[in-house]
C-alpha cells in the first residue's frame, strides 16, 4: 500500500522514519509547503504550535541533500537551546534511517572547545541558536559557504529577544543563491525589513488551527478576591494534583517567587526561565522528559514550541500582557488525544482581557475552591456604568462622600511595607 506521503517523492529512508512514527498524513502546512522547499523556493510558513511546521521543513530539506559532499548544506535555527535541542531530535528521528546523513546541534551551555572539534568534519545540517551559530561562524569553525538552506524558526520570538542581528549577521555570510524558510506564529512589522532583504518572491502560507485552543480543553478562571496569589497558586495546584502541571508567570521575578512558594507547600516542583543558567536548564529539561517533576513554574520561555509530554494542567498565575500567549501557553496540554485543564487567576483589573479571549472563542468556567472541593460559580456581571441625568442650570450638583472602612490606614500602611520588602527580596535575589 502507498504511504501518503510518497506522492512527494521523498527520499525512500524518510518514508521509513514516518512509518516507523506512525506519521501517515500530511498536515495542511506539510501539504502547501513541502513541494515548495523542495522545488528550492523561498517560504514563509506562519501558524501556532501544533500544525507540524517542523517537518514541512526538515522532511524537504533532509530531502534535498546531497549526501556525497561533506559540506554544511543546511542551517536551522531557533531562538532558544530548548527549542533548537527539541528540532535536533526531530531531525535525528528522520536521519537514523540514513547512515550517511551528519548533522550537529549548535547551542550554548555547551562544551565549546569540543563543539568547534565536531564541526571540523562539516555536518550536513547544523542546528543552533542565533548567538552560538554566529559565534562559531566568527571563530571560521563552521563553514557557511556551502549552505544552500537557511532556516528560521519561531521569528517573531527572535525578535521579541533581540536575536534578529545574529540571523542577519549569518545569513550574510551564506551563498546569494541561498533558500530562506521563515517560521513564525505572528509576522510582526519590524520583521518586514529583514523579510524583504533576505526572501525573493517567498511562498507565504498562512495556516490556522481549526479551534483557537484546543477543544479538549477546560478554561477555568478563579477569582483572587485580592488575596495572596503565591499561596493561592499552591492552593490550586496541591489540589489539581496533576501529572504534571505548568504554572505560568508573566515575568521571571514572579517566577522566583511563585517558585519558592511551591517549594514551601512540599511540592515536588522545577523553575525554567531565562534568568536560569544553561546547565540548570538542561538538568530541568531532562527531569521533565523523565516524568521527575509534577510542577514546572515558568516563564513564557516554555510557551512557545517545547514539547513536554504528558502535560494535564495549565495554571495561569496571572493573565498573559500579550493575549496571544494565552493560546500558546494552554496549547502545552490537551496533546496527542488527552484532556487538559488550564486554569487562570484573575483579578478585578483583568475583565478586559478575559472578555477578549471569550471573542476570540474561548469559553471559560468560573470555579473557585471551598474548603478543599472545587466548586462551579456564577459568573459575576461587570459593573455598569452608572447613568446620570446632566445637570440642568438651576440644580446643584452633590458630592457622594466615600466611608472610608475602620483600620483603612493601618491596613494600606501593612500593604506597602510588604510590597516594599519583596521589592528587597527581588534586589537581594539580583545581586547574588
Amino acid at each position: 500500500m502507498e504511504h501518503n506521503f510518497e506522492r512527494f517523492q521523498l527520499k525512500h529512508f524518510l518514508i521509513e522514519a514516518l512509518k516507523a512514527q506512525h506519521i501517515d498524513l500530511p498536515t495542511e502546512i506539510q501539504e502547501r509547503l513541502i513541494p515548495a522547499i523542495r522545488n528550492g523556493l523561498d517560504v514563509i510558513g506562519q501558524s501556532q504550535t501544533g500544525t507540524g511546521k517542523t517537518y514541512a521543513f526538515l522532511l524537504p530539506i533532509v530531502d534535498r541533500l546531497d549526501i556525497e559532499i561533506q559540506e554544511t548544506q543546511a542551517v536551522i535555527t531557533a531562538p532558544t537551546r530548548e527549542l533548537a535541542s527539541q528540532l535536533y531530535d526531530e531531525l535525528k528521528k528522520l536521519t537514523d534511517f540514513s547512515e550517511k546523513i551528519h548533522s550537529q546541534l549548535v547551542v550554548g551551555g555547551t562544551d565549546r572547545l569540543r563543539m568547534m572539534d565536531k564541526l571540523k568534519h562539516r555536518p550536513h545540517i547544523v542546528v543552533g541558536t542565533p548567538g552560538r551559530v554566529s559565534d562559531m561562524i566568527d571563530k571560521q569553525a563552521l563553514d557557511v559557504r556551502h549552505v544552500k538552506m537557511f532556516v528560521v524558526d519561531e521569528a517573531d520570538q527572535m525578535l521579541d529577544m533581540g536575536f534578529i542581528e545574529d540571523v542577519d549577521k549569518a545569513a550574510s555570510r551564506m551563498g546569494e543563491d541561498l533558500q530562506m524558510m521563515v517560521f513564525s506564529a505572528t509576522i510582526p512589522v519590524k520583521l518586514q525589513p529583514f523579510l524583504r532583504k533576505y526572501l525573493k518572491n517567498p511562498r507565504h502560507v498562512e495556516v490556522q488551527p481549526k479551534d483557537v485552543a484546543p477543544r479538549n480543553i477546560e478554561h477555568w478562571l478563579v477569582p483572587d478576591r485580592d488575596r495572596d496569589r503565591k499561596e493561592m497558586v499552591a492552593q490550586i495546584a496541591k489540589s489539581l494534583n496533576p501529572y504534571l502541571a505548568v504554572i505560568f508567570t508573566n515575568t521571571k521575578e514572579a517566577a522566583d517567587e511563585v517558585f519558592e512558594a511551591i517549594q514551601t507547600a512540599g511540592l515536588n516542583g522545577d523553575l525554567l526561565h531565562g534568568g536560569i543558567s544553561p546547565r540548570q536548564r538542561k538538568k530541568v529539561m531532562k527531569r521533565l522528559q523523565d516524568a521527575e517533576v509534577q510542577y514546572l513554574v515558568a516563564s513564557d520561555l516554555v510557551a512557545r514550541g517545547i514539547d513536554v509530554k504528558g502535560i494535564t494542567h495549565i495554571i495561569n498565575y496571572e493573565i498573559p500582557k500579550e493575549l496571544e500567549y494565552y493560546i500558546h501557553r494552554v496549547g502545552r496540554t490537551a496533546r496527542a488525544g488527552w484532556d487538559g485543564i488550564a486554569v487562570t487567576l484573575f483579578g478585578r483589573h483583568d475583565q478586559e482581557s478575559i472578555e477578549k479571549l471569550e471573542k476570540q472563542g474561548i469559553s471559560f468556567i468560573h470555579r473557585e475552591l471551598k474548603n478543599g472541593e472545587w466548586v462551579t460559580i456564577e459568573k459575576r456581571a461587570r459593573p455598569a456604568k452608572k447613568q446620570t441625568d446632566r445637570p440642568g442650570p438651576t440644580r446643584a450638583i452633590s458630592k457622594k462622600v466615600n466611608k472610608v472602612k475602620p483600620g483603612y490606614k493601618k491596613k494600606a500602611r501593612y500593604k506597602r511595607e510588604k510590597e516594599e520588602k519583596r521589592q528587597r527580596k527581588i534586589e537581594s535575589r539580583r545581586k547574588k
